[in-house]
């Protein structure tokens, strides 16, 4: 009956925890449905900034002169770079995190003299293992940025550019590309790339029909003054909005992978559990039959 008595044991750890991952698997779900729509809404609006710095740059024409600070890197070049990684603050996310900062160290150990800032106590705890110095942890930076938070760390990165400490700045993340798809990504948050105008000749697209001509008020350098900011921003908060819509992703996956491999090992538990159960049956009923049989 030990036998027995130590399998239903594992049974019933087995129970609680996939009634666990089950519970985990359903709040990922919740949260990924959030994000997936906060990060859809955000990306109409960045992509909404990137039309109207093309029309801009259209109205300057072809031999306008398309400049700004964050368009172009300090000459002379200083050899520096800024790697912004960001990471999640929990596992039980799959390989979200590992791909993550393995592309991260790849970006890293590829430039010259780089000063890494991170986001999310995964990567913390993986560059303090590998002994490569952090320069700035943002821990105030929570599971679902605030708009407000990253327009701050924007500005500051702006800063650091145009005062020519860096020669670029970039961001290393998970892109969302699809359900079945989530990508380690590093994308050149500055210098930016210089505006493109989406007109043909004469007011005409390319592969449409006749564009709108658009009166603006200041003048469109001005106003791509006042944008190519706007764009940094919306740019940084979109791979943040990415990151976390990936993570909760990839923990609902894992989560669900968890609960059916408990499901399956229940199974196999039980089994054993009944096979034992009848051998005990079997060898209680021999030896009642053995001491009949003496008795006669």
């Amino acid at each position: 009956m030990a036998g027995t008595r130590d399998i239903k044991g594992r049974i019933k750890a087995v129970g609680n925890i996939q009634r666990i991952t089950k519970t985990m698997q359903m709040i990922a779900t919740a949260r990924f449905q959030a994000m997936q729509k906060r990060a859809t809404e955000a990306q109409a609006y960045t992509q909404q900034i990137s039309e109207v710095v093309s029309e801009l740059a259209a109205n300057l024409g072809e031999g306008g002169d398309v400049s700004h600070p964050l368009l172009s890197a300090p000459k002379p070049a200083t050899g520096r770079q800024l790697v912004l990684v960001i990471s999640s603050n929990r596992g039980l996310c799959g390989g979200y995190n590992a791909n993550l900062l393995r592309t991260a160290m790849a970006q890293i150990k590829s430039g010259g003299q780089t000063d890494i800032e991170i986001v999310g106590k995964k990567a913390s705890g993986y560059f303090k293992f590998a002994g490569v110095p952090v320069d700035k942890f943002h821990s105030h930076i929570s599971d679902k940025p605030e708009y407000a938070d990253v327009e701050r760390l924007a500005e500051e990165y702006m800063q650091a550019f145009t005062e020519g400490k860096y020669d670029s700045v970039k961001v290393v993340y998970t892109a969302f590309v699809s359900m079945s798809r989530q990508q380690p990504r590093v994308q050149q948050l500055l210098p930016l790339e210089p505006p493109v105008a989406t007109g043909g000749a004469e007011g005409v697209k390319a592969d449409a029909g006749p564009m709108t001509v658009y009166d603006f008020s200041p003048e469109p350098q001005e106003l791509l003054g006042e944008l190519l900011p706007i764009t940094v921003k919306t740019n940084l908060f979109q791979c943040f909005n990415e990151a976390t819509v990936s993570e909760q992703l990839m923990r609902m996956v894992a989560m669900k992978a968890a609960t059916d491999a408990a499901g399956k090992m229940q199974k196999s538990l039980k089994r054993r559990f009944n096979r034992a159960r009848q051998a005990s049956i079997t060898t209680e009923l021999s030896e009642i039959i053995a001491g009949a049989a003496a008795l006669n």
